[in-house]
């Protein structure tokens, strides 16, 4: 355009209106201009009245002099509500602060309503240094704004959507070792964002256990171009234990070699830990049926046993025989009979543990629970010379069945004394603690030791014992086990023959 163009804009010859006629009556410039996609306009900065190129008329829809040449007619009715506020602080800020003029905003076209646009401008100078009139651009960028709005929705949305799934991606460069994580990535490590990974120091977040599994999955994937997807256990920066999920992708070249990894890393604590748990009831639910069943299997066996014998007895004592033989017959009854007895009771315990399992909780104390059952076999304990150890004070106390904690010190305790090693004097020590928020109990002796290569599955069946004791009747330890899996618990045992046993039971 030529220099008069700018530099006598604010002295107009006789009969031209400012740049309008100016640009217009240039051929050479007008056809220049109108050729592109370009429309030029101006503005008064003292006065409303504005000019718009024939080509800025054309953008929008409009024949050239259809839009009122009008600055506040533009502001008002052209402009997008929305966007006059960001429009007319753009001109004051260019005005008042030197800044540059350039703006997006939305323009109402004649038929295919809002459109993006993109103008550019700047303030002149008449000679004594004051603005008066305002002269700029505007191109269309409709098309390449609303990808731009549709990206960052998308984007949004897929932040949004990886936040609350906790899940991130990453990618690995094979050739340099950079590793490069999405936000959501590092919150997961609960890292800060400038902090710059690298793969030896991620692999020292997995629990020791795992370490070995990712950095073979790794290996794998680069060498043999291998995808996985892993579980693991994994601990934070600020030392939160978590299961995640990693998955990675080999991206290979055209030479069928690895180049990079690209997978996700998602935060799955939360459906692993509920996935545990149903686990964890589906076993022990599987272990109760498999114990039920050999229980009632045991029962059926016992009662048939006893009836049997009962009946052949009962026969035997309606035939024509000595009062001698009578006598000897009942005697085998009586036995009979308390045999069938004891056996009832047995189930009527096992039963008990089953409509007990609803009663209330309480907070039960420790130390007072196992006082009680030291004083109600003090006679055993002064009889064998034990000594007897006890530390509660990690964990004092338990919300559970009263009689349930009795009865496993009961049972526990009786055991000991009764396989005691007759060649050292018994030592039973009783301990607590808590651990991830679950309450331990363990029980130790120095006893006779149990064999549990030979009856490690035996261990807590019904009428399962494992020493020459005239007094063993094989019920305690299947009715503890019961007791202690009936509230969710569980008992394992540690023992070496002559050594001694160890039981570590979660109550809860």
């Amino acid at each position: 355009m030529p220099d008069k163009t700018y530099l006598n804009i604010g002295e107009n010859p006789e009969g031209c209106d400012a740049i309008g006629d100016h640009y217009l009556l240039n051929t050479q410039l007008h056809n220049l201009i109108e050729s592109t996609n370009i429309g030029l306009w101006e503005r008064g900065i003292e006065t409303e009245e504005a000019w718009w190129s024939p080509k800025f008329c054309e953008l929008l829809g409009y024949n050239y002099g259809e839009i009122e040449q009008n600055y506040s007619f533009f502001l008002n009715h052209i402009v997008h509500p929305s966007d006059r506020e960001t429009v007319y602080n753009s001109f004051q800020n260019h005005l008042h602060h030197k800044t540059r003029y350039k703006v997006e905003f939305r323009m109402l076209t004649k038929a295919d309503g809002y459109r993006w646009f993109e103008s550019t401008g700047k303030a002149w100078l008449n000679q004594e240094g004051k603005p008066l009139r305002m002269l700029g651009a505007v191109i269309d960028i409709d098309s390449k704004k609303r990808n731009e709005l549709n990206l960052k929705k998308n984007e949004f949305l897929l932040n949004e959507t990886n936040k609350i799934a906790r899940i991130g991606g990453w990618e690995l460069d094979v050739i340099t070792n950079e590793l490069i994580w999405s936000k959501e990535v590092y919150d997961i490590h609960e890292l800060d964002e400038h902090e710059q990974p690298d793969i030896e120091t991620t692999h020292n977040f997995y629990e020791p256990g795992y370490r070995e599994t990712v950095a073979r999955a790794v290996k794998n994937c680069i060498e043999h171009c291998q995808a996985y997807d892993l579980e693991l256990k994994f601990r934070t920066a600020k030392d939160n234990v978590v299961w995640i999920r990693t998955k990675g992708v080999p991206v290979i070249d055209e030479h069928g070699n690895c180049v990079a990894i690209r997978g996700i890393f998602q935060n799955i604590n939360d459906d692993k830990l509920k996935e545990l748990n149903l686990q964890k009831s589906l076993d022990l639910l599987s272990d109760q049926n498999k114990r039920l069943q050999n229980f009632a299997h045991i029962v059926s066996h016992n009662l048939r046993s006893h009836s049997g014998n009962l009946e052949f007895m009962v026969n035997l004592f309606e035939e024509e025989i000595s009062e001698d033989e009578q006598k000897e017959i009942f005697t085998h009854i009586r036995s009979i009979s308390n045999s069938l007895a004891t056996t009832i009771e047995h189930l009527n315990e096992i039963v008990k543990i089953q409509t007990e399992i609803n009663n209330d909780r309480k907070e039960v104390d420790f130390d007072t629970t196992f006082n009680n059952v030291l004083n109600a076999i003090n006679n055993n304990i002064t009889e064998t010379n034990a000594l007897i150890y006890s530390d509660f004070s990690l964990c004092p106390t338990v919300n559970y069945v009263p009689a349930y904690l009795e009865s496993i010190f009961l049972n526990l305790a009786t055991n000991s004394l009764k396989y005691r090693n007759p060649e050292r004097r018994p030592e039973i020590t009783c301990k607590t603690y808590l651990e991830d928020g679950h309450t331990y109990l363990t029980f130790a002796d120095n006893g006779l030791g149990i064999d549990l290569e030979k009856y490690g599955d035996k261990v807590f069946g019904m009428y399962k014992t494992f020493h020459q004791n005239a007094n063993a009747k094989g019920i305690g330890l299947f009715i503890t086990r019961n007791q202690i899996e009936s509230l969710g618990g569980s008992i394992k045992i540690e023992s070496t023959v002559n050594i001694g046993t160890l039981f570590t039971i979660k109550l809860i």
